[in-house]
């Protein structure tokens, strides 16, 4: 193994599912081990097997991925239990993940208070649980918990637990910042003295950020000598969350000259990363956030655009476009034309930087976003809105109105009743034909309604299916007035997923924009041409 080789361990879809008000679903976890799989991580925890039906649902369809180990998470075996008649540890070594990281104490006060048991048999506990896996699994790990507060405290009793992992044949052992209370400079020495009695390419860091300090603990660690960090996108976690692979990565690269799985290409999808996983919660990106916030290299009007634009290096600590970022100079719409030209490349448009429509297609997005429109985790709208500046999309149909009802009642029984009908009018082949149609709710009734007109005529939407759908308020202070802003996720069920947006004060409205995109798309990525055409 390289010296300079560090690999990256990914714990969204299990510490990051542990944030307050995320909730992912089997859908989530699939797409983003997917994308994670795509920038080049070494290890996904997909999460604990028989924790609950999410990550049950995970490990029974593992997504095929290129580059990346799925590893399965969960505990030791319990105290007076042999490991292989042990439940949950059962549960951890039967799934199709090749690759399990076991948590087990490493503080003897929490062996002491929280487990009650003798500190000699939680090293049992480690050994003999690391030793069973090791016999059935390609690799194993532990998490070596609160770690940092238990060296502090018996550094001979912490050491052993991590001698005990060893002893079993475990792969790696983690060492946990399990309070994220540890600062940087104790984290460099603690690890600076473990690295003396056992090789830091067995090692790894897992920091939570507690004081403010994960990334530079992180860091801080792998300068001492660990070969592998765990963290989380975005830094999602529970309390102040864990630290943060999206600064970690491109600052272990970048600025420390170390490699990793990732690559230069990985790091230029850092950015499409980080939003995709905000839009996916639902949440409003940081706009400040290190490396690939909107915000992360912006320059206004004055001394500081003046030298960025002699010299990037005077204000730019990285190039932008390392990270999958780009230079915003605020005074100027040069940056807005750079950007497209950007996203137009990923799409595979060609289109010459001085082509006369790229003006004009700027001044609409401006426009769009100022209304609320988000294409970062719409790439499909974003296409399908170049495209149109291109004159590239058929006019498959157009929907001369449409009209939704939705009736609330309670029956004989006492139960309340909900319908939703919607009835659409649409141009197509020169005329008009009209459907009505009944769904679980508006956006169900008015997507049967336009499959009514739309099948016969384009046979290849009958594989179209909405998988996810998100409503996001962009002005709470106008209350029910409010403007929604729509995400609709889509796929074929052939592994093409792609999402859509729409805008407006009627979230009907905002959802048939999104709708008729998911439809459109889908539609000229299949090569058909418009009816009649």
């Amino acid at each position: 193994m390289s010296q300079n080789r560090v690999y990256i361990y990914d714990t969204t879809l299990r510490d990051g599912a542990q944030t307050s008000g995320v909730d992912f679903g089997p859908v989530d976890k699939d797409v983003i081990a997917r994308e994670l799989d795509r920038l080049g991580v070494d290890y996904i925890e997909g999460g604990w097997p028989g924790a609950n039906p999410t990550d049950d649902s995970f490990f029974n369809n593992l997504p095929e991925l290129s580059h990346a180990r799925i590893a399965a998470f969960g505990m030791t075996r319990r105290a007076g239990r042999s490991a292989d008649n042990d439940p949950g540890l059962g549960a951890l070594l039967t799934t199709s993940a090749r690759v399990v990281c076991m948590v087990g104490k490493a503080w003897d006060y929490q062996v002491d208070v929280a487990l009650g048991i003798a500190r000699e048999e939680n090293l049992k506990m480690i050994s003999d649980s690391v030793a069973h896996a090791v016999k059935r699994m390609d690799e194993v790990m532990l998490d070596a918990e609160h770690f940092f507060d238990g060296y502090k405290a018996n550094p001979e009793y912490a050491m052993a637990c991590v001698n005990a992992a060893l002893a079993g044949g475990a792969r790696w052992v983690v060492l946990c910042d399990t309070n994220g209370g540890t600062l940087p400079f104790e984290i460099e020495e603690i690890v600076a003295k473990v690295c003396k009695t056992v090789p830091g390419e067995k090692l790894g860091i897992h920091c939570h950020d507690d004081t403010g300090n994960a990334v530079a603990n992180s860091l801080a660690a792998v300068r001492a000598g660990v070969r592998m960090v765990q963290g989380t996108i975005n830094g999602l976690g529970e309390r102040c969350g864990n630290a943060n692979l999206i600064s970690i990565i491109p600052s272990l690269m970048l600025k420390m000259g170390f490699v990793t799985g990732i690559g230069t290409g990985g790091l230029k999808h850092l950015r499409a990363l980080s939003s995709m996983l905000d839009e996916r919660l639902n949440r409003a990106p940081d706009r400040h956030r290190p490396y690939v916030g909107d915000a992360a290299f912006a320059h206004k009007g004055g001394l500081h655009v003046s030298a960025v634009e002699k010299d990037p290096r005077c204000y730019e600590h990285v190039d932008p476009a390392s990270v999958g970022n780009i230079r915003h100079v605020l005074v100027s719409d040069q940056a807005g034309r750079s950007n497209l030209l950007v996203r137009f490349r990923e799409i595979g448009i060609d289109v010459a930087p001085d082509d006369k429509r790229l003006g004009a297609l700027l001044e609409t997005v401006k426009a769009n976003e100022m209304q609320g429109y988000a294409y970062d985790g719409a790439e499909a709208s974003f296409e399908l809105l170049a495209r149109r500046a291109l004159g590239d999309i058929p006019e498959y149909f157009h929907c001369a109105s449409f009209r939704v009802l939705n009736e609330r009642r309670w029956n004989e029984r006492g139960e309340v009743v909900s319908l939703s009908e919607a009835t659409v009018k649409l141009a197509v082949r020169g005329g008009q034909d009209m459907a009505v149609a009944e769904g679980n709710g508006p956006v169900n009734a008015l997507d049967a309604a336009l499959r009514k007109v739309l099948l016969p005529l384009y046979p290849t939407l009958k594989d179209l299916r909405l998988v996810d759908y998100k409503v996001r308020i962009l002005t709470p202070g106008d209350a029910t007035a409010a403007v929604t802003r729509v995400m609709i996720e889509s796929t074929d069920g052939k592994g093409r997923m792609w999402s859509t947006v729409g805008v407006s004060a009627n979230v009907i409205d905002a959802s048939y924009n999104a709708l008729r995109d998911s439809i459109v798309y889908k539609l000229f990525h299949d090569g058909v041409t418009a009816a009649g055409a």
